[in-house]
């Protein structure tokens, strides 16, 4: 599980639909009391975005005519975390090809 963070519109379907997924699961964590301190350390979790990058990936999902029905739960998390945004671009350049295209017909 991770957030990318970078510009919804980077994202090839597989993994917008997929960060939107790991939001639900984060916040089940959080909400169950689990630990994400495995997340945090690696830098794959900002807790304190999951609310607002959840509605930019859910508004980017209808841009795409997905449905979106599934409104994110509450989650009273005083974690910090910090994602590398720049790190993230090049990972996930290199893991897919799809969003490659994408981040270089967005850099132009």
């Amino acid at each position: 599980m991770r957030q990318w963070l970078i510009p919804t519109r980077l994202l090839c379907n597989k993994h917008l639909l997929g960060e939107h997924v790991e939001h639900h699961m984060f916040i089940g964590a959080i909400n169950k009391g689990k630990s994400l301190q495995g997340y945090l350390i690696k830098g794959l979790l900002d807790p304190k975005t999951l609310q607002s990058r959840h509605g930019l990936i859910a508004k980017e999902m209808l841009l795409r005519d997905f449905k979106h029905n599934s409104p994110l739960p509450y989650a009273k998390c005083k974690l910090k975390g910090k994602v590398n945004i720049k790190a993230n671009i090049k990972e996930l350049a290199k893991r897919c090809n799809e969003c490659r295209k994408r981040i270089e017909r967005g850099s132009k």
